[in-house]
């Protein structure tokens, strides 16, 4: 029986009492009255058009139902746990007042951030890669200190990115053929990557044609808006600074670092950088620093310590080629405990290398288990590892069972998102997507042919599963919401 048929009025006499008789309610009516009055009443809400558009939406506010206002135009980039406004009155050692400081329960504002005056519908990708409407990001700081190395320039109503950066200012490409000399960035053997204070990150946006996913990031600086370049260009970036605590990533996830003038003082603080990147780079993974302090002018004793730091963590120089440096990680398990000037050591045993969210920098090198398993070369390469789980998905209860049944089902999900739902997956509509709580990157994998990329969040309380993302070729970050 259906629904409907359910909800008769009875009639006092029968059907042979003629006209004139009276309706007789009983409660089970009126309850499927009220629900549908309350059905047609939420369907005339949703449909009805509301002057004002998007910022005038109503919302939940604290319980209350209250319209969220439209913030002051003045905070058009307003980012609450970035604020320079409370940044500026921390401690500066480790550049601790550049990490990221939210404000406290009650104390951020609630309001909806407009976009900029004259917005409009982003440049679609791939062009966005090599230009973007002036109007969606009105700042021309970049450009005009920036812009005799390559970074970006004004033309008319558009930004254009010829690709350049300070160490590479002829172009990313031709930077990248130059590293493709002793890097394998071309042969599906490495496939994520992190760049470190990416600028405008046209370093990882030109890498993306060789099937490379590289996470590009930089601090709030000088420089504030660098990162929204980068992102309205659809290239990955995450605003972030490396100070006092480890980078929001899991342990041995990319298969190569790269720093063009980072500025980073890797050996500082006892090393405790360069052992944050060790923790971050796949075993058999490439680290290239180009630009201070390899052989630069004045900081010769950072040079001398940034190598042999390097060989106290039994990394392998490949090639110093004019300022740049290029560092092979040993692909089998770590060669500490050793004699080593900087006093480096093994962590103990109860330290887990995936613990990265609000955890303070460690002095010491992680224990990684299954190290030559996942390293670089054993690892398959992609797009193979994309559809294969990797050894660190078997450390999951039934993972190789799971892994299997969590792809089928984000395949089914994305068709029917697309042709059931009208979802533009697959168009330029869409370049970017956030999986809010991404287990192990279903989804990700189930659009990994648009033109699309997707920054897979696991929640940090969450069981850690970002690794096994990073083994799939994708990326991502923890965050605790």
């Amino acid at each position: 029986m259906g629904l409907l048929s359910s909800f008769r009025p009875h009639r006092r006499g029968g059907l042979s009492g003629g006209g004139g008789g009276q309706w007789q309610w009983s409660f089970l009516d009126i309850i499927w009255a009220v629900f549908l009055l309350a059905v047609v009443t939420f369907l005339a809400l949703v449909f009805t058009p509301r002057r004002g558009g998007p910022l005038s939406a109503v919302s939940a506010v604290a319980g209350t139902g209250a319209v969220v206002p439209p913030c002051a135009a003045s905070e058009v980039d307003l980012l609450p746990c970035e604020d320079p406004r409370r940044s500026s009155r921390l401690n500066r050692e480790m550049n601790y007042y550049r990490e990221r400081h939210c404000p406290a329960r009650g104390e951020a504002p609630v309001c909806l951030v407009p976009p900029p005056r004259g917005y409009r519908v982003p440049v679609p990708w791939p062009e966005s890669l090599h230009k973007i409407w002036h109007d969606n990001m009105p700042y021309g700081k970049i450009a005009e200190r920036k812009g005799h190395q390559g970074w970006m320039k004004q033309e008319g109503s558009y930004f254009i990115f010829p690709g350049g950066g300070t160490m590479f200012p002829d172009g990313a490409e031709q930077y990248i053929e130059k590293l493709a000399q002793y890097v394998p960035l071309k042969s599906g053997l490495l496939r994520t990557g992190l760049d470190m204070g990416c600028g405008v990150a046209s370093f990882g946006g030109f890498l993306l044609k060789e099937n490379i996913m590289t996470l590009s990031f930089a601090p709030r600086d000088s420089h504030k808006s660098q990162i929204q370049f980068a992102l309205e260009r659809g290239i990955p970036a995450f605003l972030l600074m490396l100070g006092t605590r480890r980078l929001p990533f899991p342990a041995q996830s990319f298969d190569f670092v790269h720093c063009s003038r980072c500025l980073i003082p890797f050996t500082a603080y006892n090393g405790s950088y360069l052992i944050e990147v060790d923790r971050l780079l796949r075993p058999g993974g490439y680290l290239i620093i180009s630009g201070p302090p390899v052989r630069w002018k004045k900081q010769e004793k950072e040079w001398g310590e940034l190598q042999s730091m390097a060989l106290s963590l039994c990394y392998k120089l490949i090639t110093v080629d004019g300022n740049t440096a290029i560092w092979k990680k040993p692909a089998e398990a770590s060669c500490l405990p050793n004699q080593n000037e900087f006093s480096i050591d093994l962590c103990s045993a109860d330290d887990d290398p995936d613990q990265a969210w609000y955890f303070k920098l460690k002095k010491c090198v992680s224990k990684v288990s299954l190290a030559e398993e996942i390293a670089v070369g054993s690892i398959h390469r992609w797009p193979d590892r994309l559809s294969k789980p990797s050894a660190r998905a078997s450390l999951m209860d039934n993972g190789a069972n799971l892994f299997e049944l969590d792809t089928q089902k984000w395949f089914k999900r994305v068709s029917y998102y697309k042709e059931s739902l009208g979802v533009k997956l697959g168009t330029t509509k869409i370049r970017n997507v956030m999986d809010m709580n991404a287990y192990i990157g279903g989804l990700a994998a189930a659009v990994v042919s648009d033109p699309v990329w997707v920054m897979n969040v696991v929640p940090a309380q969450k069981q850690l599963t970002l690794g096994v993302i990073y083994d799939r070729g994708l990326i991502g970050v923890y965050h605790d919401w």
